[in-house]
């Protein structure tokens, strides 16, 4: 896994078709890191959401609908609803033929996109939403056309938004989905329910809040930093007839790791299902 560094400023062109939170995300990355706002370019349908998108960056390019602007495009970052992909697909493809594409679309299998873009240079990621903080992990996946400078514009964008790492089966990038593209959902779930548990127990609920995200918080960091496994971690803090080890052991009774992790397989089998349901040719 790598750590983020500083993105080259470069002649390239990066067009993003769509302009939701994730584009976003990269777009403010990028700028953050030397790229101008004229080497950018968004097609987005929604006059609303080009409305904020020009106020947000000003200067950059864009579109309500593709059209020979993007053929400037070195790579093109598909940020769109899995739903939506082949529609715009069809209607981009004849202005990109020469770019590399990166899709962010959950689901969404590059045997689809190459065949709807007409290219075999595609990559495939899954992203999660700390990205808008630029502490985001994603995983990338390259169809055999990709060269080697090609992954490297790939990761000059992506390390905007936090590290990533490489699979080398596509198939994996269903289990990534769900575990940490779907992940913060979860980290949030838990969040809510120790607020409410201590807003029960007499906190306030700021005061609540505060320690049940600075304790996901540092308990990420020391796992981050510990050579330790989460097992291990977890030990050193369960003291046999502790209050620690009430907690877990009310959890073991209630079987809750078995349900979270039928919970975390459900979400593959749902990412896999997108792909069938929205990637047929």
């Amino acid at each position: 896994m790598t750590s983020p560094q500083r993105t080259e400023t470069t002649d390239h062109v990066i067009a993003f078709i769509g302009g939701g939170n994730m584009a976003s995300a990269i777009i403010g990355g990028l700028l953050k890191r030397g790229m101008t706002a004229g080497q950018i370019q968004v097609v987005e349908p929604w006059d609303e959401q080009r409305a904020r998108l020009q106020t947000q960056f000003p200067g950059i390019q864009v579109h309500g609908n593709p059209g020979e602007a993007l053929a400037s495009a070195t790579l093109v970052v598909w940020a769109v609803k899995p739903q939506t992909f082949k529609d715009a697909a069809l209607q981009t493809r004849f202005f990109t033929r020469t770019a590399l594409h990166l899709s962010v679309a959950a689901g969404i299998r590059s045997d689809s996109i190459a065949h709807w873009l007409d290219t075999e240079r595609v990559v495939r990621s899954m992203p999660n939403t700390p990205a808008l903080i630029g502490k985001g992990v994603t995983a990338l996946f390259a169809r055999a056309a990709v060269s080697a400078n090609d992954r490297l514009a790939v990761e000059r964008v992506i390390r905007t938004t936090g590290d990533f790492l490489w699979l080398d089966d596509e198939k994996q990038l269903d289990a990534v989905t769900a575990l940490s593209g779907s992940g913060p959902a979860y980290v949030f779930y838990f969040i809510e329910a120790m607020v409410q548990a201590g807003v029960d127990m007499g906190l306030s609920h700021e005061q609540a809040h505060k320690l049940a995200v600075g304790t996901f918080v540092g308990a990420s960091e020391l796992a981050r930093a510990s050579d330790d496994p989460p097992e291990t971690l977890r030990a050193r803090v369960t003291s046999k007839g502790g209050t620690t080890y009430a907690a877990l052991t009310s959890m073991a009774q209630d079987d809750i790791k078995q349900q979270f992790m039928r919970a975390i397989h459900a979400a593959r089998q749902r990412a896999a299902e997108l792909g069938d349901e929205f990637g047929a040719a």
